[in-house]
């Protein structure tokens, strides 16, 4: 903290003395654009002076802009000039304040490695254009060996995106990439290692997604009591291996864990007549079992309990590519 001192036998008055104090601390940077000055009770301790005589010291700081006060929160140092952005005066600063504030430090730390300011906004409008052009095509990439999860991921991000998206083979996607000067690849992340290695040497960003963690599905499992058969129906052969292995890993043997892709109808009908529960990944699978259960519905003493599990994708996830596609 800087040390004020008042001298009491000055002509000067003390209040006076203070200001020009504070003042020269926020004129010489001590004190810079944000820093919160000391509150009245602190600074009386420090100078011998009264809190009133201070308030007024700070009101007068606030009058003639060096400092604003912020109700509950205290006194600070008021940005000005270039700091405080005032040769923008876009509206796009009210609703995102702080924007100004990182396009400063951003060009700043550009200009400090040399570069002018030509080149920095060359570099800022091409990062802009390219990502513009990249959103205009949407790859969903997954292996051909588990094109389902693809198809999950595609139909979701249609649905959440409002935007057409094109489902890309892993095999495919160099020859695809080969026609195209910019899109957006997404994939899962157990797929993502693979993919960046092919769309590495293209003109592409490629953009994982997190999955949904299941958490009410988890809890479900978790209630049930042993020996239990749950079912589980889904697209993708790869989401089927992964929830065998994580029940096994929550439940152990306690329960029997039967698993169908939805055009499989012997597994289907199967896992209908024995399991007390069936969880289904997509609504091509829910809608498959309901069916399969309406045609056994007379042999069944009673009938499984059908649960539609959420998105695939998780809903942090897909507002996340919404910002980096530019749609919110």
């Amino acid at each position: 903290m800087i040390q004020f001192r008042i001298q009491p036998d000055s002509e000067i008055p003390a209040s006076a003395q203070l200001f020009n104090q504070i003042r020269f601390a926020i004129a010489s940077g001590q004190y810079s654009p944000g820093y919160k000055l000391p509150s009245t009770r602190a600074l009386a301790m420090q100078t011998g002076l009264h809190r009133n005589t201070i308030s007024k010291v700070y009101r007068q700081l606030e009058e003639e802009g060096f400092v604003e006060s912020l109700a509950g929160s205290g006194i600070y140092v008021r940005s000005q000039g270039h700091e405080g952005g005032s040769r923008l005066q876009s509206p796009i600063l009210k609703q995102y304040p702080e924007a100004y504030k990182i396009v400063q430090q951003t060009l700043d730390d550009l200009l400090g490695q040399g570069c002018s300011l030509n080149q920095a906004r060359e570099l800022f409008l091409a990062e802009v254009d390219w990502r513009l052009r990249c959103s205009a095509r949407v790859l969903v990439v997954a292996p051909s060996q588990d094109i389902g999860a693809g198809e999950l991921m595609a139909d979701e991000l249609e649905e959440s995106l409002q935007i057409p998206v094109q489902l890309v083979a892993m095999e495919e996607l160099v020859a695809v990439l080969d026609q195209t000067t910019s899109a957006t690849v997404v994939t899962s992340r157990y797929f993502i290692g693979e993919v960046e290695a092919i769309a590495a040497p293209k003109a592409v960003r490629v953009i994982p997604l997190d999955i949904h963690d299941y958490a009410k599905e988890l809890n479900v499992v978790k209630s049930l009591p042993k020996a239990s058969c749950i079912g589980i129906v889904s697209l993708s052969p790869g989401i089927l291996r992964a929830t065998e292995v994580i029940l096994h890993g929550l439940r152990g043997d306690e329960l029997l864990v039967m698993t169908s892709q939805p055009k499989d109808a012997y597994k289907l009908h199967a896992i209908v007549k024995r399991s007390e529960i069936i969880f289904c990944t997509d609504q091509v699978s829910y809608l498959n079992a309901q069916a399969t259960i309406q045609t056994v519905l007379e042999d069944l003493i009673r009938p499984p309990k059908l649960i539609r599990c959420e998105n695939y994708i998780g809903s942090l996830s897909i507002n996340l590519l919404k910002r980096e596609l530019g749609l919110t």
